[in-house]
């Protein structure tokens, strides 16, 4: 009998809400004074000092990409955190997002561009639903478009971040029961509505097989192996696993957020960390960079791998 992919799922969201704190720190010396010993769900601190808010900027064309809402107000400003209204254990917007996609489609027993998209646009318009600062620029994008009169499936841009993974374990979830190739299928079409990039698409078809690989019972180092051979070398790893993870993701691999540096990282965790749940989303998030939506794919494969890691987890998760 197929496992179920219910622990991926969970295993994303808590990699989120544990890295959240630290979303973003590239200063490993000012994660570590921060947030000494992290080990357990944190509210982040009122500063990050790391924080690129400054150089940022949105403005809505009219109320049809008002997104930032009462938000608004702290772009520009130095030292704002990402993420500084979240409390211990909260979901940043991507995830709060995934949770919404498998919520729709576990309900109305299937997937529909067309309503996800109209529930999208409706919760990202709502004030309050989210509370994080800083949107990525695929939202912006997005509702840019959507101001501009644009139709929702003609919205997306080519965005190249490992932010569009972030649903990819929700939905390969919520979809258990279809054919290996409709849910591949489904995966790609539903990421390309805000990313077409071909890296990001190929990234999440990637993700997608590794997790139905594991769900047939394939170990995962071997399925890294055969199904993400184009992205991650195993022989490397092998080499890797000796040194600090914040040398391999640091020197040898980028922690930042463009898709074809941080899904090979993200892979590492995963392979490094295969049969300890905690030790792989703890060591995610302590190399920092963009390790929240790294926690996609780290969180979800080592979720299904040690399942039993996760229990322990998810009474802290919010809204759990």
């Amino acid at each position: 009998m197929p496992i179920s992919l219910v622990p991926a799922y969970h295993g994303s969201l808590i990699a989120d809400a544990l890295a959240m704190p630290v979303h973003w720190y590239y200063d490993r010396d000012a994660l570590d004074h921060d947030y000494p010993n992290l080990c357990g769900f944190r509210r982040p601190l009122n500063h990050h000092a790391g924080s690129i808010l400054w150089r940022s900027s949105y403005v809505p064309l009219n109320e049809r990409g008002d997104i930032l809402h009462d938000q608004a107000r702290f772009w520009g400003q130095r030292g704002i955190h990402y993420h500084q209204n979240l409390a211990a254990g909260e979901n940043t917007v991507n995830f709060k997002l995934a949770r919404e996609l498998y919520g729709q489609v576990r309900e109305n027993g299937a997937y529909s561009e067309d309503a996800w998209l109209e529930l999208y646009i409706t919760r990202m318009l709502t004030p309050g639903w989210h509370r994080d600062t800083y949107l990525e620029e695929y939202h912006r994008g997005f509702f840019t478009n959507y101001a501009q009169g644009k139709p929702p499936l003609k919205c997306g841009i080519k965005d190249e971040h490992i932010g569009g993974l972030a649903q990819v374990p929700a939905l390969v979830a919520a979809l258990a029961g279809l054919s290996r190739e409709e849910i591949r299928q489904t995966v790609k079409s539903h990421v390309a509505l805000t990313h077409r990039h071909p890296n990001v698409l190929r990234a999440a078809d990637c993700l997608a097989r590794l997790l139905m690989d594991l769900q047939d019972g394939i170990p995962l180092r071997d399925a890294v192996k055969e199904s993400a051979g184009d992205w991650f070398s195993t022989r490397k790893a092998l080499a890797w696993e000796s040194r600090p993870d914040r040398t391999i993701i640091g020197q040898v691999l980028s922690p930042a957020c463009y898709i074809d540096q941080s899904f090979p990282a993200a892979l590492y965790l995963a392979w490094k960390y295969h049969d300890d749940f905690s030790a792989a989303i703890i060591a995610n998030a302590k190399v920092g960079g963009d390790n929240c939506h790294r926690g996609a794919v780290v969180g979800s494969l080592a979720g299904l791998s040690a399942p039993e890691g996760i229990e322990s987890w998810l009474n802290g998760l919010k809204e759990s």
